[in-house]
């Protein structure tokens, strides 16, 4: 091994090791609002199987949410948001459709009160054609209504309006829109590129609406669980969610309609499953903003309740980050001190927006995307978003180019304070080019490709993680709880060794460890 690879794979590695420490980061965001950092969360990625009794439920599990002004109409917005993560392509006979017992919502805060303003529903129906065949196609499907695609979905789209957080009208706005089937094989389905188009459909008052399969837009490295990067830190740099598709609602909507005036033009997103019960009433059971905020503050007793909460009552949570766990383990541990409470210095990132950039007026702090839609797309998107100087980037919303999880590093480690960082875990896009039309997500992995296992990616935990979705739906909720538990005291364990090795890189190297 040259000094070079040594030296390159020594920097990637920092920075995948200083991803451990992002549970700190929304705890002193929040510390300071008055706030609790939201984190269900044992587990991975954004929000992928992060709580205990969502991760049994992978059809009304929140992945991701991403909210940006159109690139090709700048007088619109464009809302994403991800469902049902490490859907393996090949996943049949049944594949993955949208629960048709669920209300996937959207919702728009556009005053900065922490409440509800609109609500964006969707909700699902299955279709069969023939229930004699076990099959879920027939033939080569080549439309939506070919006679060959033997289950489909469709859904409707519904726009409630709120006022001090009651419904005070209800609107529908499309019945009976198509979904995108999933990807079955190329010989199944040999242009999904003709289904993804026809699935784009567009709705009264100029919006245009999509649901269907995709590939999972969020990049990243997930290996930290194979004993901290393969015990040598020799695996960084590997994009863990590559060849998993998700299920992706998208909604392109005029901004004027979003904000609450050309002069207040910031809006609050966030997605929420809810699920009805054995009594026929609704539950929330997922719940999802920011990213990277749901992970490792809350205690297991609070990961739960946190998926059923909304953003007026963060307060709640209030204790788990001004008095957080995390630093007292390792100043106990490992005697380093734990960093003064509370912090400060991220609060506007996480919670309130940014000064003079998405920050409404009287902004009540909540955990929640918060876009400016005043503010144009650039050509050149940069990945860092206002980081890099680009403010039509996260934190200002979040495009599907933002690397959130390099971002997020940076700031932890004072970006926001004037500090000169390169944090990175090593993974700075995703694995396919996103389009460059609604609803821009990239196409999902079709059934019939095969991964392949080449000396870089044998030891890639992602395969089990995967397996693990549809294994751990099995559990009943009790066998998940105890695993949940398990699993937390790892990452707990994990994040804090990473800490340590952060602190001590900075000791010896003289408070400079990025030369």
């Amino acid at each position: 091994m040259t000094a070079n690879t040594r030296s390159e794979r020594t920097r990637r590695a920092r920075g995948s090791i200083a991803m451990l420490a992002c549970g700190a980061l929304a705890a002193g965001g929040l510390a300071a609002a008055g706030v609790a950092a939201l984190a269900p969360g044992t587990a991975t990625a954004s929000s992928h199987r992060e709580a205990p009794l969502i991760s049994g439920q992978p059809q009304y599990d929140n992945t991701d949410v991403y909210a940006f002004v159109s690139p090709e109409d700048p007088n619109s917005t464009t809302l994403i948001a991800n469902w049902l993560p490490f859907q393996e392509p090949a996943g049949g006979p049944n594949f993955y459709p949208f629960a048709t017992d669920a209300r996937y919502d959207i919702h728009i805060d556009n005053n900065g009160d922490a409440k509800d303003d609109l609500v964006y529903r969707f909700t699902f129906k299955d279709h069969r054609k023939n229930e004699d065949t076990f099959l879920y196609n027939t033939g080569a499907v080549k439309s939506l209504d070919d006679p060959n695609l033997n289950f489909t979905q469709s859904y409707d789209i519904q726009l409630l309006r709120l006022e001090h957080g009651k419904v005070v009208s209800e609107h529908d706005l499309a019945k009976g829109l198509p979904v995108a089937p999933s990807n079955v094989g190329k010989a199944s389905m040999p242009h999904y590129q003709t289904l993804r188009d026809q699935a784009v459909r567009e709705v009264d008052g100029g919006l245009k609406a999509f649901a269907g399969q995709a590939d999972d837009p969020f990049f990243l490295d997930l290996r930290v669980f194979d004993l901290l990067y393969g015990g040598d830190l020799s695996e960084v740099g590997n994009d863990t969610l590559k060849g998993y598709n998700v299920n992706t609602i998208a909604l392109q909507v005029p901004s004027s309609y979003l904000r609450e005036s050309d002069k207040q033009p910031i809006v609050g997103i966030y997605s929420t499953t809810s699920r009805k019960n054995a009594y026929g009433d609704w539950t929330q059971v997922s719940r999802l903003g920011m990213p990277l905020v749901n992970e490792v503050v809350n205690p297991l007793k609070d990961k739960d309740k946190f998926n059923a909460s909304s953003p007026e009552n963060d307060a709640d949570f209030l204790k788990n980050v001004t008095e957080p766990e995390l630093p007292k383990l390792i100043e106990s541990i490992y005697k380093i001190k734990a960093p003064a409470e509370p912090r400060d210095d991220l609060v506007s990132v996480f919670l309130t927006g940014v000064k003079d950039l998405n920050q409404p007026p009287k902004v009540t702090p909540s955990e929640m995307l918060r876009l400016n839609t005043s503010i144009k797309p650039v050509a050149k998107p940069k990945r860092l978003g206002v980081l890099d100087g680009d403010n039509a980037g996260f934190p200002n919303g979040r495009r599907l180019t933002d690397d959130v999880v390099d971002i997020a590093l940076q700031v932890v480690e004072g970006a926001l304070l004037g500090e000169k960082v390169d944090l990175s875990d090593g993974v700075d896009a995703n694995d396919q080019e996103f389009d460059k039309k609604f609803p821009y997500v990239a196409l999902p992995t079709a059934g019939s490709d095969v991964k392949t296992a080449d000396a870089s990616t044998k030891a890639d935990s992602s395969g089990l993680t995967g397996s693990m979705t549809s294994f751990a739906a099995s559990w009943n909720n009790d066998t998940l709880m105890l695993v949940s538990a398990a699993s937390g005291a790892a990452v707990a364990l994990l994040v804090g060794g990473g800490m340590v090795w952060l602190r001590s890189r900075r000791r010896s190297a003289g408070g400079s460890w990025m030369s």
